[in-house]
């Protein structure tokens, strides 16, 4: 075999096609996803592991050194980086984590609707490769693997449809629950002192729930983006 040929293979770009009726259904899969309990309580910690990374990867971009982090099946999570207390890497650091989910749900539909659903797979399972070794417990392990196993068997197994049907419904869960993830935060007010905006409130002085406003103003620009694009497939 090949590797060379099988890698270009399946990091080739592909035609863009979705069909409005598969966008439609993938969008009410998110839907249900994160509106059913049964279903979000199982796979929620999804939307935590993008929101650790996002800590992460903005706290390396801003200078600081990233050591580790857990994920918990609660949608809580923690992500360690080492640098200044305070100062512009400390606040971008810890405010990256509410908007990354969408940030990243709208990647994927615009790779999706550009032909690079498979070049993002393979860069989403190069990431999740990479962080295995910052990996601080056995259930972060656990979900590390099983996302890196997702990830892996989608891009090698290559079909077209199938990827890029997988990567717009995952980029709509990541939009729709980045939204019910906010609201967890809106909904534990000030009884939550630890949370990132309390924290950024604490960094800063700006009130926490100016915070959460810029967490909701990328969510809402994220979804509107996300929208045109969806719009402009139809």
């Amino acid at each position: 075999m090949d590797v060379g040929t099988e890698l270009s293979t399946r990091l080739a770009a592909a035609t863009p096609g979705l069909p409005a009726g598969a966008v439609a259904t993938a969008g009410l899969a998110a839907l249900v996803v994160v509106l059913v309990p049964t279903i979000w309580l199982r796979l929620r910690i999804a939307i935590t592991l993008v929101h650790e990374l996002g800590h992460a990867v903005v706290g390396v971009l801003s200078g600081r050194r990233f050591t580790g982090f857990v994920v918990r099946g609660d949608m809580s999570g923690h992500a360690v980086t080492v640098g200044p207390a305070r100062g512009f890497g400390r606040i971008a650091t810890t405010w990256a984590g509410y908007p990354m989910p969408a940030l990243v749900g709208l990647l994927m539909l615009w790779a999706a609707t550009r032909g690079y659903a498979g070049a993002l797979l393979f860069g989403l399972l190069l990431t999740l490769v990479v962080v295995l070794v910052f990996v601080r417990s056995a259930g972060t392990l656990l979900t590390v693997l099983a996302a890196g196993a997702a990830v892996g068997g989608l891009w090698w197994w290559r079909n077209d449809e199938v990827q890029v049907l997988a990567v717009v419904a995952t980029g709509f869960v990541l939009l729709v629950g980045a939204w019910r993830h906010l609201g967890a935060l809106v909904g534990a007010g000030r009884r939550d002192r630890g949370s990132d905006a309390a924290v950024l409130g604490q960094l800063t002085g700006i009130p926490a729930p100016l915070w959460v406003g810029t967490f909701a103003a990328v969510l809402a620009a994220a979804s509107w983006a996300a929208a045109s694009l969806v719009l402009a497939l139809t």
